[in-house]
C-alpha cells in the first residue's frame, strides 16, 4: 500500500510543476468543501428538526437525495468552469442546465416542508443555504459578477415570497434574504478568488519558463557571437588572399603559391578556433561561468548560491568544470521545477569536486555531446568523473558531483 502511494505521488505530484499542483489542492478542496458544507448544513439540522410524519420524512430523504445530486453535478463541473474562466476552454453551451434543475427541485421541496409545516423554520433556511451552494459557487466563476449579484438578488426576492406565503413570519423572511446574501457572498469568496489567485499564478509560471527560455536564447547568443567571431575575419582573408593567388597564378607569378599556402595556414587555424569553440567557448573561465550561471538563474526566478574559489586550477580542469556548470544550469532551467539552486567547488584531498543540488527533480538531458554523457567524455579527458541523481530522505532533490584528480593533470600534484 505504502509502495502504490508513492508511485501516485510521483505519478500525479512530483512530476506537476508549482502551478499545477497548487491547482490540483484547489481543486480537491473544492470538493470536499461542496459536500461538506452542503451535507453538514443540512443532514445535520435535518435530523433533529424535522418532523416525524411520513409525508415529512419522505420529503426530507428526497431533500438529502438532490442534495447528493447537485454536490456531485458540482463537482463534474469543477473543471470546465475553472478551465473556461482561466481561458483555456470554453463551457459548454448547457452546462449549468442540470445544476439549475436541481437548485429549483431544492428549493421546491423546502418551500413544500416550510407548507407542510414538516420542519423547524430554522431547519428551513439553513437548507435552503445548503441548496445554493453547490449552485453558487460555479455559477459566480463562470458569468460576471454584476450578472451573478444581480441573479442573486433576484433569487432572494423571490424565494422570500414563497417562503412568505408559506410561512408568513416577518423575521423568517428577513432570514432567508440574509441566507441568500451570505452565500452570495461566500460562493464569490470560494471560488471566483481561488480562481484568480490560479490564474495570476500560472501568468507568473509563464513568465518564468519565458525568462528560463530567454536564458537559454541569449546563451546561444553568445555562441554565436563566439563563433562569428572566429570566422568573419578569417573568412574574409581567406576569400581576399584565395582571389590574389588566382590572379597571381593566371599571371604566371610564383608567390601564387605563397599565397595559397597562406590560405591554407589561416584555414587550419580557423578549424583550430571552431574546434574550441565548439569544445569549449575559447577555453571556458571557470569563474565566468559560475557568475554566468548564478546571473542565468536567479533570472529565472531560482535562487541560486554560489560557493567557489577557482584560483590556482590547471586550465584544463577549469575548461572541463566550466562545461560542467553550464550544462548542469541548462539543465535546472530545463528540467524538474527548482525554486533554489547551490554550487561548491572545494579541493578535497587532491581532488577538486564540483557539486550542483536543486531542488527540482527531473530528468536530466542526455544524449549526442551536449547532456552528462558529453560531459563524462570531457571530464574523462582529464581522468575526472562525474554521478548524477536524485538524493535526499523525500528523493526530492537532484545532485549533480564532478571529481576531478588534480595530481593526473600535466603533473600538478596535490
Amino acid at each position: 500500500m505504502v509502495g502504490r502511494i508513492r508511485r501516485w505521488q510521483q505519478r500525479h505530484w512530483r512530476e506537476r510543476s508549482k502551478a499545477d499542483r497548487v491547482e490540483l489542492y484547489t481543486v480537491v478542496t473544492w470538493y470536499g468543501t461542496t459536500w461538506f458544507f452542503s451535507l453538514g448544513w443540512l443532514l445535520l439540522p435535518l435530523v433533529g428538526g424535522l418532523d416525524h410524519r411520513p409525508v415529512a420524512l419522505v420529503l426530507g430523504a428526497l431533500l438529502v437525495l438532490v442534495a447528493a445530486l447537485q454536490c456531485a453535478a458540482s463537482n463534474r463541473l469543477t473543471r470546465p468552469a475553472l478551465d473556461h474562466y482561466l481561458g483555456r476552454a470554453r463551457l459548454p453551451a448547457r452546462a449549468h442546465g442540470v445544476p439549475a434543475v436541481l437548485l429549483g427541485l431544492a428549493l421546491a421541496l423546502l418551500v413544500a416542508l416550510a407548507a407542510l409545516d414538516a420542519a423547524d423554520p430554522a431547519v428551513v433556511r439553513l437548507a435552503i443555504g445548503a441548496a445554493l451552494l453547490p449552485f453558487g459557487v460555479l455559477y459566480g466563476l463562470t458569468v460576471p459578477v454584476r450578472v451573478f449579484l444581480r441573479g442573486a438578488a433576484l433569487l432572494a426576492v423571490l424565494l422570500m415570497g414563497a417562503v412568505g406565503l408559506a410561512d408568513p413570519d416577518g423575521a423568517g423572511i428577513l432570514v432567508t434574504g440574509v441566507i441568500v446574501a451570505f452565500q452570495t457572498v461566500f460562493s464569490l469568496l470560494a471560488c471566483r478568488c481561488g480562481a484568480w489567485t490560479l490564474a495570476v499564478l500560472w501568468e507568473a509560471e509563464r513568465a518564468r519558463e519565458v525568462e528560463a527560455r530567454l536564458a537559454v536564447a541569449e546563451e546561444r547568443l553568445r555562441f554565436g557571437r563566439d563563433l562569428h567571431d572566429v570566422l568573419g575575419r578569417n573568412l574574409s582573408v581567406i576569400s581576399l588572399k584565395s582571389e590574389l593567388a588566382v590572379q597571381l597564378a593566371r599571371r604566371g607569378r610564383p608567390e601564387a603559391v605563397e599565397q595559397m599556402i597562406e590560405v591554407q595556414r589561416i584555414a587550419q587555424e580557423s578549424q583550430r578556433e571552431v574546434r574550441d569553440v565548439v569544445r569549449g567557448y575559447r577555453e571556458a573561465d571557470l569563474g565566468v561561468e559560475l557568475a554566468g550561471a548564478q546571473g542565468v538563474l536567479t533570472a529565472a526566478g531560482i535562487d541560486c548560491e554560489v560557493r567557489a574559489a577557482t584560483g590556482g586550477l590547471p586550465a584544463e580542469v577549469q575548461s572541463a568544470l566550466g562545461w560542467v556548470v553550464r550544462e548542469a544550469t541548462t539543465n535546472v532551467l530545463r528540467h524538474g521545477d527548482a525554486g533554489r539552486c547551490e554550487v561548491e567547488l572545494a579541493v578535497r584531498e587532491g581532488h577538486v569536486v564540483l557539486t550542483v543540488e536543486n531542488d527540482g527533480v527531473g530528468a536530466p538531458g542526455g544524449g549526442g555531446g551536449s547532456g552528462l554523457a558529453g560531459l563524462r567524455e570531457r571530464l574523462a579527458a582529464v581522468d575526472g568523473t562525474l554521478e548524477a541523481g536524485v538524493v535526499g530522505t523525500g528523493r526530492d532533490r537532484f545532485r549533480l558531483v564532478a571529481d576531478v584528480p588534480l595530481r593526473t593533470v600535466r603533473g600538478v600534484t596535490s
